[in-house]
């Protein structure tokens, strides 16, 4: 069993996971349009350019997502995307371009846990979570070093 992100979208769906893509090195593998599906005859021809589904592959993952239909979306609200970096370079690059007309909650930086976590919303209106993770047992030491 996996669990896969599904990404929604007021129209710009292609223009995000293409944004994605350069950005978490991934490989945009469907980007299927609502015109390309047998609902073109019912879709307004204006909408018909607008994804129904894409899929990014990244790594081992994968993010899904749509563009709503007119009159039925709504921003995301309660949940982020979480990526894990190796290095606090790509933590930087990521965060960055992730942020980048967007809007910083928490500026990445130094946490118990992490050498760099930070938390953007994209002009996409979606919610990262950037995360470059020291090893569990420094996180736990320095938890414990809290707790004295």
């Amino acid at each position: 069993m996996r669990v896969e992100p599904h990404l929604l979208f007021d129209g710009r769906c292609r223009e995000a996971f293409q944004i994605y893509a350069a950005t978490l090195g991934g490989k945009l593998v469907a980007a299927l349009t609502y015109g390309d599906t047998p609902m073109s005859a019912q879709t307004p021809a204006e909408w018909r350019d607008k994804i129904a589904h894409a899929r990014l592959d990244i790594g081992a993952g994968l993010i899904l997502g749509a563009d709503a239909p007119p009159g039925r979306y709504q921003a995301p609200v309660g949940s982020s995307l979480v990526i894990e970096v190796d290095t606090q370079a790509e933590a930087e690059r990521i965060f960055s371009a992730l942020a980048d007309k967007g809007t910083i909650e928490m500026p990445l930086q130094e946490t118990f846990w992490s050498h760099g976590f930070g938390t953007c919303t994209d002009r996409f209106g979606i919610s990262w979570m950037i995360n470059h993770a020291k090893p569990l047992e420094l996180a736990a030491s320095a938890t414990q070093e809290r707790a004295r």
